[in-house]
């Protein structure tokens, strides 16, 4: 996957968050503000200020006029992935980020899904908007179109393994095999189509459950009798997160939901529990320390996020699950490098390392100007 484009760099954390209503709540409170009060709450930086415009994120609609003269109407949030398994929502306008990464918008849509390198592999089907490495489209242009691989690898693989090769089985097969190296994520080219097969099989485990049910895939789902439940209702607001590993029950305040397997709530990324942190964003604007509009949020806990917190804690039991198979999965023989450079596949030529043009609509430039192609 040669292209690789760094992450979004939002600049300020109130431009994201759990649900869209915070956002709108933040967005009423920004645009009534005037003078410094509006500068303050906007919280400038060295690229974004209320006196700036900008264009228009590719396929949203948004003002493009300076923020302090004509902020316009409230953008609709669009989900995006803030932190590893964490599904948030952001204002897709670009005058409020500092970052945002144009050629990604370019290519989101229902058929894309962008690979992370941040840390260990994972593939999600919302643009990633945190701090998550590189990311890497699956695909180069919209609809599906252009696969972001090294030019000749699916006929080589196709030739070797007896079978059509689809840009979704190369991602899979990375899922499965990838693994961190001096320089980045390597990922060995089976030559054996027994273990290749193996791969694919492993690979497609771990994308469907990744993807959480996205571009019209089943959400995954535990065995009968182990899949988690609401056993008592969260009312007002949770003061904390707790988990008993006897009755596997994890509890939220008064709430409570199990079972869930201790594999889901000791499942870390970076030394971090995923559903502690998960829980921390959720609650952020209740700190104390929390000003201005990162202060802006709900008052009583939403029933949405309890659903969101099963669905969380089924993909992290199943991962868990899976990860002993795939930190025992070896690819086998490998293709041979003088193979892959006769093939043409390394090294890949410079283009294939570059966005492509993708010029199939105007975009809105600042203050309205549209450009002359």
């Amino acid at each position: 996957m040669p292209w690789a484009v760094g992450g979004l760099r939002l600049g300020r954390d109130w431009v994201a968050a759990p649900d869209p209503a915070t956002l709108r709540a933040r967005w009423t409170a920004l645009t009534g503000a005037e003078g410094a009060e509006r500068e303050r709450l906007f919280r400038p930086s060295r690229t974004r200020t209320p006196s700036a415009g900008a264009a228009a994120l590719p396929g949203q609609r948004s003002a493009t006029a300076r923020f302090a003269d004509a902020p316009g109407a409230f953008p609709d949030p669009v989900r995006v992935l803030l932190a590893p398994f964490d599904e948030q929502w952001l204002l897709p306008d670009q005058r409020l980020i500092d970052s945002a990464r144009p050629e990604l918008w370019r290519v989101r849509d229902a058929q894309q899904v962008f690979l992370l390198e941040a840390p260990g592999l994972l593939a999600t089907a919302h643009l990633p908007a945190g701090r998550l490495g590189r990311i890497r489209p699956l695909h180069r242009r919209p609809g599906g179109a252009e696969p972001n691989l090294a030019p000749g690898l699916l006929p080589l693989l196709g030739g070797r393994h007896g079978g059509w090769v689809t840009p979704e089985d190369v991602l899979c097969w990375i899922l499965a095999a990838g693994r961190p190296g001096p320089r980045g994520y390597e990922v060995p080219l089976a030559a054996d189509p027994e273990r290749w097969r193996a791969g694919l099989e492993l690979g497609h485990r771990l994308l469907t459950v990744q993807l959480r049910g996205a571009r019209g895939g089943e959400p995954p789902r535990l065995p009968g009798g182990r899949r988690p439940y609401v056993r008592a209702a969260v009312t007002g607001w949770p003061e904390g997160l707790g988990y008993d590993a006897e009755s596997e029950t994890l509890t939220l305040g008064d709430g409570a939901v199990s079972p869930v397997p201790e594999g889901a709530w000791e499942y870390e990324v970076q030394g971090v529990r995923v559903l502690e942190g998960w829980f921390a964003a959720r609650s952020a604007h209740r700190d104390p320390q929390a000003g201005g509009l990162e202060g802006l949020g709900p008052a009583e806990w939403p029933q949405s996020w309890t659903s969101e917190l099963l669905t969380l804690v089924t993909t992290l039991a199943l991962l868990a699950g899976l990860a002993p198979e795939r930190a025992a999965f070896t690819p086998g023989p490998l293709l041979p490098a003088a193979e892959l450079e006769a093939a043409g596949v390394l090294p890949p030529p410079r283009w294939a390392r570059r966005p492509a043009s993708v010029l199939d609509h105007q975009e809105e430039g600042p203050g309205g100007q549209f450009a002359l192609l």
